[in-house]
């Protein structure tokens, strides 16, 4: 048996798992970062679905570079550690000991899929989308020759992979369950639009309906149907089950850390356990939503990250104040040429949380003039809380910038930014580049809100 000493040891190598131990190296030059991680190659997650099309169209063009930790001088081991003492400060991975001084879990999440549907994993052309190369590698290559293929789930990752295989020429059918696709992140009428670019490469989307049952017809252990709770059945030879993700905190609750919320590890502001030596980040932990501070099942590379960032700054005392409270949720993806964001609440997530809010919206084109060669059309929707004005929710569809324009919404509510400060908010516009500085969409949006406060409307 082999002792490894280290001052730090990160338990995975996701983005939470290499912010933290690179944000320790930052801020601990002098303290031994120590990185396990499970697989010798980390892929990017929210890049998988890219794999399956024209975009990237192999997992090796979607790996995580390790190149900044190795030239800190991090250093890394691949295993899976079995077993942690937090009283001993010691972790097991295989036949070896590591001793540490502080421990940060980046355990990550597994694919979640609901007990009704679990039988299905049992049989051959039935897929998660799990982040193991491998496992993408062995989707990739049966669908090469399948022409059939059901995506059960109509999130982000759902309705990503379903048009990447339907750009290849593949018959792709989404079943959601939900009236309209993004549901969590899009009111109604934004929805509608992405599920109307999503049809017109080809997938079918069903709504309102969900599968109950996956079928093997003839007996040989092969997939070749669906069962919908309606009773339609539909024929198909692969399923691909994404139906979210759920924490993988089994080796934290076998070292005896507490849990919260759905599983996930129990953390406090710096993302310490009760165990002040021992930390939790990335989708491993609990989280609460930045504005009903309800439990927060959303699970972000981009919340991982600033999670990694006050781990890995506060192992050792508190060195700055925490800058956020609570997770944004905050998304972009593309369908075509069109770009889908969203972040903080919708207006119907605001109506069910019994939030009383005023939304405006505005249409325009994302270029000046409009006869720019890649104008496109741009619209925004801002929620604002009717007392106060401010802005707690944001909603675009438009060009690639929306990507960065969420990114402006997400400051402005982490922020508290009301409708008024927005209004008289300064922006860099250029013609090639932004929509007009004389109808900038968010501040236009702000506009609108409060004229409707004005009037009471």
């Amino acid at each position: 048996m082999k002792k490894i000493q280290c001052d730090v040891l990160v338990i995975g190598g996701g983005p939470a798992g290499g912010v933290s131990a690179v944000t320790a190296k930052m801020n601990y030059p002098h303290k031994e970062i120590l990185v396990v991680r499970e697989h010798e190659v980390q892929l990017v997650p929210c890049a998988i679905p890219y794999v399956f099309g024209e975009t990237l169209g192999c997992s090796e063009k979607d790996v995580a570079s390790c190149a900044m930790a190795e030239e800190m001088g991090i250093a890394t081991l691949v295993g899976k550690v079995k077993n942690v003492d937090t009283q001993k400060k010691i972790a097991y991975l295989n036949e070896d000991e590591i001793h540490f001084d502080k421990l940060i879990f980046a355990t990550g999440s597994t694919p979640f899929v609901h007990a009704s549907l679990e039988h299905a994993l049992d049989l051959e052309g039935v897929f998660t989308i799990s982040k193991n190369k491998d496992f993408i590698d062995k989707l990739d290559a049966y669908a090469k020759d399948k022409e059939e293929i059901v995506v059960v789930g109509s999130g982000f990752i759902g309705v990503e992979v379903a048009v990447e295989f339907a750009t290849k020429g593949k018959n792709v059918t989404v079943i959601g369950g939900s009236k309209h696709i993004l549901e969590n992140a899009f009111d109604g009428e934004l929805g509608n639009v992405a599920e109307e670019h999503m049809e017109k490469v080809g997938v079918t989307y069903i709504g309102e309906d969900r599968v109950v049952e996956v079928i093997d017809k003839n007996g040989d252990n092969v997939v070749n149907a669906v069962k919908l709770k309606s009773g339609k059945i539909i024929d198909t030879q692969i399923v691909i089950l994404a139906t979210g993700y759920k924490p993988n905190t089994t080796l934290a609750q076998n070292a005896g850390v507490s849990l919260g919320h759905y599983q996930g590890i129990w953390v406090d502001e710096y993302m310490r356990t009760a165990n002040h030596d021992i930390f939790a980040v990335g989708d491993c932990s609990a989280r609460r939503d930045f504005i009903t501070k309800e439990p927060s099942k959303v699970m972000l590379a981009s919340t991982s990250s600033a999670e990694g960032r006050v781990a890995g700054s506060s192992l050792y005392g508190i060195h700055y104040l925490k800058g956020f409270s609570g997770t944004i949720a905050i998304f972009s993806t593309m369908i075509q040429e069109i770009a889908f964001s969203s972040a903080g609440v919708t207006q119907a997530q605001a109506k069910r949380a019994g939030i009383d809010v005023v939304v405006g919206s505005f249409s325009g084109v994302n270029r000046h003039p409009a006869t720019i060669p890649d104008a496109q059309e741009q619209f925004v929707k801002l929620v604002a809380m009717r007392n106060g004005g401010q802005i707690i929710g944001g909603q675009i569809i438009g060009g690639k910038e929306t990507g960065e324009m969420i990114n402006l919404i997400g400051m402005i509510i982490e922020s508290h930014f009301d409708i008024y400060k927005v209004m008289s908010m300064q922006v860099a516009t250029q013609p090639k580049l932004t929509a007009a500085p004389t109808s900038y969409p968010v501040v236009m949006a702000a506009h609108i809100i409060a004229q409707k406060i004005h009037k009471g409307v």
